[in-house]
């Protein structure tokens, strides 16, 4: 998802993410680690979001995260029935589980996406309720997107013009093969889907939130969601608390009384505090740090609140 390694001197794979071309400096200045060996040959791991790691250690196939990855979707793919079997005792969405790497290592956002598109299947769908059919395709899926992909080396360039991943990028309006395509948060990460081939059926996750971005823009959050790319899933904290509660506030706005929403005194204003990882607050906006319990306990059952003092 994250970086990639670059030989001084090979010609440069056309990835969609790519940010280093072969007439560009060396090492590029997105350049993370670079080293030099006694050989003379030259390479350097870049990563232009940061979210990548390089380690070093004697063994790494024994110790995490190597050692907790599930089979290899190319090399060491699971068989029909075990597949079967796996996702029949998976009570969570379809395109989250593709994601956990400790399930099936290899399958990234848009490999999810294309096979879920291929196969016909939502990806909020549970995976416990996928009928035998749905299962194979997605088998069968997984093994052609995959193998396709490394075949061509993941040259964008080279992937058939069918395919979901050439409309995907950006989250703009757009179609495939004639049929629109629309994008909802599936497992944490933007998704795109095509809501005329993959119908939703029974119950989906209730841990997968749907993230309608016309819904967000009337809640003030859509700005939160306007970063280049597939950056808009990986929000800072503070964002993706503020898009949990837009998605929220949005379900529960129509159970919320106007009276609810009234504070004692004219200049009062019910103020939402902003911790960090650690508990503490960030937010410099005021906050009544005198109310008393008594007081907390009125605000829990009426929702009204008293002003600071």
């Amino acid at each position: 998802m994250a970086g990639a390694i670059y030989i001084k001197g090979v010609p440069v794979t056309n990835y969609k993410r790519s940010v280093v071309n072969s007439e560009e400096e060396w090492p590029s200045k997105y350049s993370k680690f670079f080293a030099e060996l006694d050989d003379g040959l030259e390479f350097s791991f870049t990563d232009k979001r940061r979210f990548a790691r390089v380690r070093l250690f004697e063994d790494p196939e024994t110790v995490p995260p190597i050692s907790e990855l599930g089979p290899d979707a190319l090399f060491a793919p699971m068989s029909v029935e075990s597949f079967l079997d796996s996702l029949g005792r998976k009570k969570i969405g379809i395109k989250a589980l593709l994601l956990d790497q400790s399930f099936i290592s290899g399958i990234g956002n848009w490999i999810a996406d294309e096979v879920l598109y291929q196969s016909r299947i939502h990806p909020l769908q549970i995976a416990s309720n996928l009928s035998r059919e749905n299962c194979e395709a997605l088998h069968r899926s997984i093994h052609e997107v995959v193998k396709y992909a490394v075949d061509v080396d993941a040259d964008l360039e080279r992937f058939p013009k069918e395919w979901l991943f050439h409309h995907r990028w950006g989250k703009k309006p757009g179609t495939v093969n004639g049929k629109k395509i629309e994008f909802i948060t599936a497992g944490g990460r933007t998704t795109a889907y095509v809501p005329q081939l993959q119908k939703l059926t029974g119950t989906q996750s209730s841990k997968m939130v749907a993230v309608d971005l016309e819904q967000l823009a009337e809640n003030g959050d859509a700005k939160d969601l306007e970063i280049d790319g597939e950056d808009a899933d990986i929000l800072k904290p503070k964002k993706r608390a503020a898009t949990s509660r837009a998605a929220r506030g949005q379900q529960n706005k129509d159970t919320i009384g106007a009276s609810s929403r009234k504070v004692r005194g004219s200049d009062a204003e019910l103020k939402v505090a902003v911790t960090n990882g650690n508990g503490e607050q960030v937010s410099d906006e005021p906050n009544c740090n005198a109310v008393s319990k008594s007081d907390q306990v009125t605000r829990r059952s009426s929702r009204k609140v008293k002003p600071c003092k």
